[in-house]
């Protein structure tokens, strides 16, 4: 295992010391002295013993085990010397390392052997060689006088005496490696357990001992069956008997979880994973152990979590989806149903949205209610509510169902202290054969959408016309994302008039859509698919700007200064953008802001929060006029007028079109005219087709108007060459075309 003296070979030298070299590379060779840890460690007293029996052996006065580190060596045992350490360099020592064999030095040949020792006179080292083959320094015995000789016999000694030497390091190597590994496994938070080939305990941590509850040192010696439950014991054994007879393990190796056995009789889960090793006292098996209780409960409360709505307890889209799967597998029919409350927007926005859950929970346990139990009652998020009708194919099954439920939300919801009256829409799609679940979903769903397009409150069965209906509307929105591309989108403009002087005072910018094969479209053929555009802010902005260039470019032709009114989109508004874009397309073009009006609809109004008005608000007080468009038409436009800054009222084209014949009608725009004063609000009449009509506005006191008596809405030029010729004689003779 260990080299002796190279350059004088000693044919009685013991086995071991060969006259091999060591390898050369430093840095695996401090690698390997640094790995003794005896370097600025307390003294070894085996060392030392070892160093006393040389010297004693050899008649030395004095002996020293020197490990040599890069730039010292380190006298780390020695008998007869004061020093700790001497210089690597220029001393026997390093002979010894660079020659890994026994070098013996007279001072009559070398002079000066130690300039720390001045009385040395002999030194006689041999190699210290790990079994890798690195010298990691010497055993050195030294004399105040020369010696003559040193024969084989004595080199031999120094030889076994360093084979002593590497054996104790190597055993304080292997005793500070166990002493680590016990350390680590008293400390360790995992349970760790060793058992021998008979099943017995030999080892355990206080973290086993803590986990089956069991005291300090009250596991080792006892069988591993303290630990398994009565039903496990059997495959136990067995698989211990298998593994002793030199069988192969099945849990060596993996990571299982397992039952354990808690010494006050309960069971609990544990995560096991197993080593199996061959040892000089036979076959070994340690495992590592942890509780996993709380991660199995907290997968419970996952899959709770996973397949129940947190809010109401119902359950959520996953298992909706799950069980939907399973009745069309195994039934082939089933129904499902949608539900989507009438007005819970309201109730968030006017109450809040603790509120707002408190009543969803209401809902959830009345719609539980009125279902059996074989029926799915699943929240899908916000206020839709779903219902799965398994094995279920009548329509009128579902009819019956719906409106018994319809029927049960007639009566009232009394929450915190408030009493809500909650309508539902209903929309279902029957599943047979063959049909695949999100597509019945997603029928479901348009049928829900028809019924809260023909009135809410009601409930629809799916149909293919519906369908039919949204490939229309998907192609439409293509269609209308090519014509944003292609430039296809223009403005008209409908004049407005001072009904006293027949005057054109400001025009309405509507849009247009020029369509390559159906001719000039009008709003109604596209407004709504374009409101729900994606493009819709973007074209708002379009429309914007482009009005304020038109009217500027108006001013430039020396027309008189004309306002122009503005439709809004939601979609816009909703950017918060509004304000600094409407500014900056009105410095762009240089023009002064009470020539730019911008219009809101009641459905804009009816899906406003306040904060969404601060935009409109900036506008109204850089003088921006604001009208209310088709006011009168909805129950939210007396309250709207206190919440919007509002300049101007625009009396729907309903009132007007019977203001003669219908004596209501009537009332109704002598009403909002009187409103308007009180308010300091202008008003503008639209939809006057006859000079009747314009003459009674007149006599009520309305000052402005719009209709077909003044003009159709017309392309920019055709209104510049209205303007351009005075007044508007229209309401004086017949209705212009």
């Amino acid at each position: 295992m260990f080299g002796a003296d190279s350059m004088i070979p000693s044919p009685s030298a013991p086995a071991g010391t060969d006259d091999r070299t060591a390898p050369t590379d430093d840095a695996e060779r401090l690698t390997a002295l640094r790995s003794c840890h005896v370097i600025g460690a307390a003294p070894d007293a085996g060392l030392e013993r070892i160093v006393a029996v040389t010297a004693a052996s050899l008649g030395m006065p004095m002996a020293w085990v020197s490990l040599v580190d890069d730039e010292v060596s380190w006298l780390v045992a020695r008998i007869g010397v004061d020093l700790h350490r001497l210089p690597r360099h220029g001393q026997p020592c390093e002979r010894v390392l660079t020659q890994s064999g026994i070098v013996v030095v007279n001072a009559d040949d070398e002079g000066l052997l130690f300039r720390d020792l001045p009385g040395v006179r002999f030194h006689a080292g041999a190699p210290l060689i790990t079994a890798e083959g690195h010298c990691i320094g010497s055993l050195g015995v030294l004399d105040t006088k020369p010696r003559d000789g040193f024969d084989d016999a004595e080199r031999s000694k120094l030889a076994a005496f360093a084979g002593l030497v590497m054996d104790r390091l190597e055993i304080r190597r292997a005793q500070l490696a166990n002493a680590a590994a016990i350390g680590f496994a008293q400390a360790a938070e995992y349970a760790l357990l060793v058992v021998d080939g008979t099943g017995t305990i030999t080892f355990c941590n206080p973290s086993a001992e803590a986990l089956f509850g069991h005291g300090a040192g009250g596991m080792v010696g006892r069988p591993a069956e303290i630990i398994i439950p009565e039903p496990l014991r059997a495959a136990h054994k067995a698989g211990l008997r298998r593994i002793a007879s030199g069988g192969a393990s099945h849990l060596a190796g993996r990571t299982i979880e397992l039952t354990a056995l808690h010494r006050d009789g309960r069971t609990f889960p544990i995560e096991f994973s197993m080593s199996i090793w061959q040892g000089p006292g036979g076959i070994g098996m340690g495992a590592v152990i942890r509780d996993i209780s709380e991660w199995r409960a907290r997968d419970a409360k996952l899959v709770q979590l996973a397949h129940h709505d947190k809010l109401t307890g119902l359950t959520n889209r996953a298992l909706f989806d799950e069980r939907l799967d399973a009745s069309l597998t195994t039934d082939q029919y089933a129904t499902v149903m949608l539900l989507d409350l009438d007005g819970f927007k309201e109730v968030n926005d006017s109450l809040g949205h603790a509120v707002g859950d408190v009543l969803l929970q209401a809902v959830a346990v009345r719609l539980s209610s009125w279902v059996t139990a074989q029926i799915t009652v699943a929240r899908f998020g916000g206020d839709e509510f779903a219902l799965l009708l398994p094995g279920r194919g009548s329509p009128l099954d579902a009819g019956a169902l719906a409106a018994q439920i319809l029927e049960a939300f007639q009566t009232p919801f009394p929450v915190a202290g408030h009493v809500f009256h909650v309508g539902l829409s209903i929309g279902a799609a029957i599943g047979g054969p063959g049909t695949v679940r999100d597509e019945l979903i997603a029928d479901a769903d348009l049928a829900l959408y028809q019924a809260k397009r023909d009135g809410r409150r009601c409930f629809r069965l799916f149909e293919q016309s519906m369908r039919n209906a949204v490939v229309a509307r998907r192609t439409l929105h293509d269609e209308l994302t090519r014509a944003v591309e292609r430039a296809e989108l223009v403005l008209h403009y409908q004049p407005q008039v001072e009904l006293d002087s027949g005057q054109v005072i400001g025009a309405e910018a509507l849009l247009r859509w020029q369509h390559p094969t159906r001719g000039l479209l009008l709003p109604a053929a596209f407004i709504d698919a374009l409101e729900a555009h994606p493009l819709a802010a973007s074209i708002g902005r379009w429309i914007v700007d482009d009005a304020c260039r038109q009217s500027a470019l108006w001013r430039a032709l020396g027309l008189p200064p004309l306002r122009v009114a503005v439709n809004l989109f939601g979609a816009h508004l909703r950017t918060g953008r509004l304000a600094r874009e409407v500014i900056g397309a009105l410095e762009r073009h240089a023009l002064p802001p009470s020539l730019l009006e911008i219009e809101v609809t009641e459905r804009i109004a009816l899906q406003t929060d306040d904060f969404l008005l601060d935009p409109l608000r900036e506008l109204h007080r850089h003088g921006v006029s604001i009208a209310f468009d088709d006011f009168g038409t909805g129950y939210a436009s007396l309250s709207s007028l206190k919440r919007f800054p509002l300049t101007r009222l625009k009396i729907d084209r309903g009132f007007v079109r019977d203001i003669l014949t219908d004596r209501h009608d009537a009332e109704i725009v002598r009403a909002v005219l009187g409103m308007a004063q009180s308010f300091g609000l202008d008003v503008i009449a639209e939809g006057i087709e006859t000079i009747e009509q314009d003459t009674m506005l007149r006599i009520m006191g309305c000052r402005e108007g719009q209709g077909y008596l003044y003009g159709r809405a017309m392309t920019a030029e055709a209104l510049a060459a209205l303007v351009m010729g005075g007044r508007v004689e229209g309401r004086r003779g017949p209705r212009a075309a």
